[in-house]
């Protein structure tokens, strides 16, 4: 009878070879996202002057609002990578503390954006009143969405860093998984910053 117990070292290598191609899969996702973005910004890009009679965008930002969104979505970027630190030194105390500060921050986010949107429609400006409008909501929104699911995967990794994966090879992949995605996230609020909001306004 032959039976090989793998070592740990041996183990190690065999999860390292695993967490590459599935940082590398999540890559390709972010690209295909970037495809997605890239659609729905063309789209407003040709809806942006189709007001309809309706309200324009220069008459329904707020500047203030939205630039406290966008402080509060770069600062988690930031909470972010001082959780990132904490978790390659194995330090749970601090991967918990900052990975809660970002939730707190993205939530905080979350919150402005449904408020403004709320606002919006009870003003008689929902994605019904225009092709600019439905543009608008539509782009925001999808972004929106993605700040909600990181949300959720920040509240699983939470959960997860108290178990017995905690920094192991695979944990740490899908920490850097999350970081990508939680990064693009924060790219695309830029543009939507510059090219929606501020372009609309100026």
């Amino acid at each position: 009878m032959s039976s090989e117990i793998a070592s740990p070292h041996h183990a190690a290598h065999e999860h390292e070879g695993h967490s590459s191609p599935v940082v590398f899969g999540f890559w390709i996702y972010i690209m295909t996202d970037c495809v997605l973005f890239g659609t729905l910004f063309a789209s407003f890009a040709v809806m942006r002057n189709a007001f309809a009679g309706g309200p324009t965008g220069h008459e329904l930002f707020d500047l203030t609002g939205v630039g406290i969104e966008t402080a509060l979505l770069l600062l988690s970027s930031i909470t972010f990578g001082f959780g990132a630190l904490c978790a390659h030194a194995k330090n749970r105390a601090g991967l918990v503390s900052w990975l809660i500060v970002t939730a707190l921050l993205g939530a905080g986010f979350i919150f402005l954006e449904v408020r403004e949107f709320m606002e919006l429609i009870a003003n008689g400006a929902g994605p019904d009143r225009s092709a600019f409008l439905s543009a608008f909501f539509t782009l925001v929104a999808t972004h929106g969405l993605h700040v909600t699911v990181g949300l959720i995967w920040i509240i699983v990794m939470i959960v997860q860093s108290f178990s017995a994966q905690a920094f192991t090879t695979r944990y740490l992949g899908k920490l850097q998984c999350l970081s990508l995605f939680w990064h693009f996230l924060d790219i695309v609020w830029i543009c939507v910053f510059t090219f929606v909001y501020l372009m609309s306004v100026v």
